[in-house]
């Protein structure tokens, strides 16, 4: 067994970024070894993936079936946890609130950049299109990390 057994991407609101970030990695993960999550620091209810993220996974030929957003909670973490933020605050929201998450980076820091995944909420298509290519790109190089560590 690797370091990590489950990998959670983080991000507000759970219909967005997080979910994207999902689905990428989950088509490259042939194996399927680390179970992937996504979740949310601010879920006030169940509501499915955003419209226009659904629609830029479609033209990647991806797919969430039946996704809906779920708020991070406690009992999702354990020792074997790589939690993978969008952004610095929600990296600090997760340390703060979850004290049994040791794993804890944003996705550009674990991949060896710096800054955050910009939110396409309430943006085009286009903009949500160009969050996609920024996470396809810092979810490969996360991936492989992964399972570089993972042996």
């Amino acid at each position: 067994m690797g370091k990590y057994t489950k990998l959670i991407f983080v991000c507000t609101g759970n219909t967005c970024r997080s979910p994207i970030a999902e689905a990428i990695y989950t088509s490259l993960d042939e194996v399927g070894d680390i179970k992937v999550l996504s979740r949310g620091l601010v879920v006030l209810f169940n509501e499915p993936i955003n419209p226009k993220a659904e629609t830029v996974l479609d033209m990647h030929e991806l797919a969430l079936k039946n996704h809906m957003s779920k708020g991070l909670k406690s009992s999702d973490i354990d020792e074997a946890t790589l939690i993978l933020t969008m952004t610095e605050n929600q990296k600090k929201k997760v340390i703060e609130d979850f004290p049994e998450a040791k794993e804890v980076y944003t996705i550009k820091e674990y991949t060896g950049e710096i800054g955050d995944v910009v939110d396409p909420y309430g943006g085009t298509l286009v903009d949500y299109d160009e969050c996609y290519t920024d996470l396809a790109r810092l979810v490969k190089k996360a991936f492989y990390k992964v399972n570089s560590d993972n042996r």
